[in-house]
């Protein structure tokens, strides 16, 4: 059984997802052979020659890729920060842009000894999970309304626990819901979310309308019926001079920033860009306490 040049099969692969109108199929045809060696993706270049089988099981991931499945169903994972979540049919994929947001809320926190974190619309747990590797020391919540997406959530921080990372506590609530986390009332040091934010009817790639659940895609006419609910809850559970972060769409620059600013429990809301420079999240604290008070 001769065996064969890796480039070339990789370069086929390549093709393959061009044609059919993937957006960076190069970088697709690698992780996928680098997925099939068992290889991280840099060690590519030092493996010249393959056997027929591992042409042939490339081959078929992409063709699975070529029909617009993501990459990170076939792969079974999805990586964020420091962690890497298991995903398939019936959750969100996280998006690499999240980890501006992961960033930002660990600098919220630096100072912060041992705090309380909770991420609201949780989907697969990864942002959470990333919360939970980066600061062992916190007490981290995830909260998530779908039962698909929960049992996701559950399976990736058993996982976490397995481990050895710290328990993650998993709330199986809707943001819309009141009295929500009440035992959690003023006491979060940080409230993340990465809600359902596209306005309904916005056209997008088959990835997302034929793989990602619509509920945890689009967010009403506009966008900001979810994000309109997690601040009405967000707000009750921050501490004074805590810290919140939410993503939104690129067309709510403007809107979801505006929002926050009409809420007078909240200050310093500044708006956050991508790397492509378009608005990707906001940031917000909520008001400190007044002088005497107790927070």
């Amino acid at each position: 059984m001769s065996r064969l040049p890796l480039r070339v099969a990789v370069g086929e692969a390549t093709r393959a997802l061009e044609a059919a109108g993937v957006s960076s199929p190069r970088v697709d045809a690698e992780l996928l052979a680098a997925h099939v060696l068992g290889e991280p993706r840099s060690k590519l270049p030092m493996i010249p020659l393959v056997d027929p089988p591992v042409v042939a099981r490339l081959r078929e991931l992409a063709a699975r890729r070529a029909t617009r499945e993501p990459l990170q169903h076939i792969l079974g994972t999805a990586a964020l920060g420091p962690v890497e979540v298991a995903v398939g049919p019936g959750v969100f994929v996280p998006r690499p842009e999240t980890e501006l947001l992961l960033e930002w809320g660990l600098g919220a926190l630096r100072d912060v000894r041992s705090p309380t974190v909770l991420d609201l619309c949780t989907g697969s747990g990864a942002l959470a999970l990333a919360f939970a590797a980066s600061r062992p020391d916190a007490s981290v919540h995830a909260l998530e309304a779908d039962p698909v997406a929960l049992s996701w959530a559950k399976r990736n921080i058993d996982a976490h626990v397995a481990g050895g990372g710290r328990p993650v506590t998993l709330h199986h609530a809707d943001v819309r819901w009141s009295n929500l986390l009440v035992e959690l009332e003023a006491v979060v040091d940080l409230v993340v979310c990465n809600p359902p934010y596209v306005p309904d009817g916005t056209a997008l790639p088959p990835e997302v309308t034929a793989w990602d659940p619509p509920d945890a895609v689009f967010g009403g006419p506009d966008g900001t019926e979810i994000i309109a609910a997690v601040l009405g809850t967000a707000t009750g559970l921050l501490r004074h001079g805590a810290a919140l972060a939410i993503e939104h769409d690129d067309t709510q620059g403007d809107s979801v920033p505006a929002m926050l600013r009409r809420r007078r429990t909240l200050s310093d809301v500044v708006e956050h860009t991508d790397l492509n420079g378009r608005p990707r999240f906001v940031t917000a604290r909520r008001v400190p306490a007044p002088t005497g008070a107790r927070s």
